[in-house]
């Protein structure tokens, strides 16, 4: 039986498919550009091809991505003309602008301001919308749709179905947009200026990192020529995070945004070593800052003798106190080392130019550039401001105790200095054992020395985890732009963990942000998320705890076992169902449930490898559990979890984490007794 052509589902099906058309009408002309005689060199040539390719990419139709999947009609009254939208409009609602020959839009970029009230909008402010439709897909066909008449008193407030089955949607492969199902709550952090930086405290599964990555690809379609210039970066706890995240931003068509951990953002020297807790703590610590500029500005020496510059027939002298009051003036402008050092032969010379003034000539800028090139002159910058090498420096600092104590006196006590010293100082920077903390303490002394790039925007996830000096690190690189910093204090799994946002920020040098906090739960169901909680009243006291929203209780079990092969039934029990499992364990049984799984015929991944519907299950080190989400998860043994780490209350933190990344279903395994907190 024919589908009557007023149908209105075949309507909007007609709609998907025209609106695929006109994108692939727009793709192909940009394909079929000839620029061969708008470029004036071969530079510009290759700069316009590039930006012809990015646009390209940008333009793909992603088959089993829905091209929109809302529809907002305005009402048909003269209240309507308050709304972004014109009176009696209808917009679709989608990832990208899609419009037609004739320039008329198809489809809305979900980042357009007429189509904030699809996010916004409700009975009790329907700001002038009539109808709010959602469209529910398989793969790539539109298969259902569901209706909102937010004019309409009659018609009750519910719960939407597709909204639910869309965050419920199985997950298998890297993480996937939210931008069918935005908040309200989120679409306001999303939609924040770009002058200000945002603090977003969210518990698992309020959906802090997609709001975090949906924010930047806002702000790049707000401030596109700004951002161009500046640059945007997105820094992740880790490369199994960043690979996890990074098809969210392309699905969007952003494709400009760097992606990189805080390690690859101090990668000036080769890690080989590792710091024990103590160390590590104090080397994170801001006041290694301090230490860090009594130690470089200690190469600084006032001179004791004059300078004279022979030009010609003629000698000029410089006194030494004349020197002494340039060098004390740059170091009360209190610029970097470097650029002071690169201004003192300058200012020496200037003195000389003063003197050739008064004598009679008349000196010019190469007079000075020549003066200030002069063997003399050179030479009393190299003794006076020599110039310092940030690893070399570091290196001195951890290997040497007399120059350590020297510079961290009423800084750094007696025990502190003892435990960052090396026990076996290296004799090179090549050689030595640099550990990760000791990267930043080099990036730390880089910048002192020479002022480092600014981005216009930078989103930092998991920023829990990191130390002041790592914030430190973070902050250099928007100085001038702002920043998206997201975390959850209670999954603070390191020694140096974040104890509040306020001091988080100080650090970040972004004292005024602004701290927001996401409790409702879109990701972790209600008998998981309410079991994982017990744990917030050890581990975070002060936090609210997170209410999932989701209707489906989902799956929760707490299995007693005799041994892995009850583990590895569990596993299996979980992959009967549609989508992604997790087998989430202490990082040191992840050896023996690797061989289980291998003799039980079971094929698994790591963090990070991609998951395809032949091979659904994960195996994950607790350790960097943090950030992913599973459909399903097993978790094994909790207790061992807690004992991996080097205290209790960290422990129960990195429990929290596992216990949080099931969507539909967790199975809690345990042949030893739970730890006493989850009673």
């Amino acid at each position: 039986m024919s589908t009557p052509v007023d149908d209105p589902l075949s309507r909007e099906r007609s709609h998907l498919s025209a609106s695929r058309s006109a994108l692939r009408a727009m793709r192909e002309d940009v394909e079929a550009l000839d620029i061969t005689d708008v470029t004036a060199n071969w530079v510009n040539a290759e700069v316009l091809a590039h930006q012809i390719e990015e646009r390209v990419k940008a333009l793909a139709d992603l088959s089993d991505t829905p091209l929109f999947f809302g529809r907002l009609d305005y009402l048909h009254a003269p209240g309507a003309a308050e709304a972004e939208g014109a009176e009696g409009e209808r917009f679709y609602i989608g990832r990208r602008h899609v419009h037609d020959a004739g320039g008329d839009p198809m489809v809305i970029d979900w980042r357009a301001p007429v189509s904030q009230p699809f996010y916004r909008a409700s009975k009790k402010d329907p700001m002038a919308v009539a109808l709010r439709r959602r469209f529910g897909y398989t793969g790539g066909d539109l298969t259902a749709y569901e209706d909102e008449h937010l004019s309409d008193p009659a018609e009750a407030v519910r719960t939407s179905k597709l909204l639910q089955q869309e965050i419920e949607r199985p997950r298998v492969g890297p993480m996937r947009d939210i931008v069918a199902t935005i908040q309200p709550e989120q679409d306001e952090i999303v939609r924040s200026g770009l002058s200000g930086t945002v603090c977003v405290q969210g518990g698992p599964g309020t959906g802090k990192t997609a709001v975090g990555l949906h924010r930047v690809a806002y702000l790049l379609y707000a401030h596109r020529e700004r951002l161009a210039r500046t640059g945007t970066l997105v820094i992740g706890p880790n490369r199994s995070f960043l690979h996890y995240i990074e098809q969210v931003l392309p699905a969007l068509g952003e494709l400009a945004v760097q992606q990189a951990t805080v390690e690859d953002l101090v990668a000036h020297v080769e890690i080989k070593g590792t710091d024990d807790a103590t160390a590590a703590v104090v080397k994170g610590d801001a006041r290694m800052a301090r230490v860090l500029r009594r130690a470089l500005y200690s190469h600084v020496t006032m001179p004791t003798e004059p300078v004279v510059v022979v030009r010609g027939s003629r000698r000029w002298r410089v006194a030494a106190y004349e020197l002494e009051e340039i060098v004390r003036e740059l170091l009360d402008r209190d610029i970097r080392y470097g650029a002071a050092r690169e201004a003192l032969p300058q200012r020496i010379a200037h003195a000389v130019l003063v003197q050739m003034e008064r004598s009679g000539e008349a000196p010019d800028d190469r007079v000075q550039d020549a003066v200030a090139r002069n063997s003399a002159v050179k030479a009393a910058v190299k003794a006076v401001w020599p110039a310092v090498d940030p690893a070399k420096l570091v290196l001195r600092l951890l290997s040497d105790p007399d120059f350590l104590a020297g510079h961290a006196a009423g800084i750094l006590d007696e025990e502190e200095q003892k435990a960052v010293l090396w026990t076996k100082p290296a004799r090179s920077v090549k050689s030595a054992k640099w550990s990760a903390a000791d990267a930043v303490l080099i990036d730390e002394a880089t910048d002192l020395i020479q002022r480092t790039h600014s981005l216009g925007h930078v989103v930092l996830d998991e920023a829990q985890d990191l130390s002041p000096m790592q914030y430190r690190a973070v902050g250099r690189r928007c100085t001038t732009g702002s920043a998206t910093v997201l975390g959850d204090l209670a999954q603070g799994t390191t020694p140096w963990a974040t104890r509040g946002w306020e001091e988080a920020l100080a650090h970040l040098g972004k004292p005024e942000a602004v701290i927001e906090e996401l409790t409702a739960g879109f990701r972790v169901p209600t008998d998981v998320i309410t079991y994982a909680s017990r744990l917030l009243p050890h581990i975070a006291p002060g936090l609210t705890p997170v209410v999932s929203i989701r209707e489906n209780p989902g799956h929760f079990e707490v299995r007693p076992v005799a041994g892995t092969t009850d583990v590895v039934d569990a596993c299996r029990a979980s992959l009967r169902h549609e989508g992604s499992t997790g087998l989430i364990a202490a990082d040191a049984r992840v050896p023996e449930l690797a061989a289980a799984l291998t003799e039980a015929g079971i094929p698994y991944l790591g963090p990070g490898e991609e998951t395809t519907q032949e091979t659904r299950l994960t195996l994950v080190p607790a350790s960097l559990a943090k950030g992913l989400e599973y459909d399903y998860v097993v978790l094994d043994e909790p207790q061992a979890v807690v004992d991996g780490e080097p205290d209790e209350r960290t422990g129960l933190r990195r429990l929290y984490v596992a216990l949080t990344r099931a969507v539909s279903g967790l199975t809690v395994t345990h042949a030893a007794p739970l730890p006493p907190q989850l009673a």
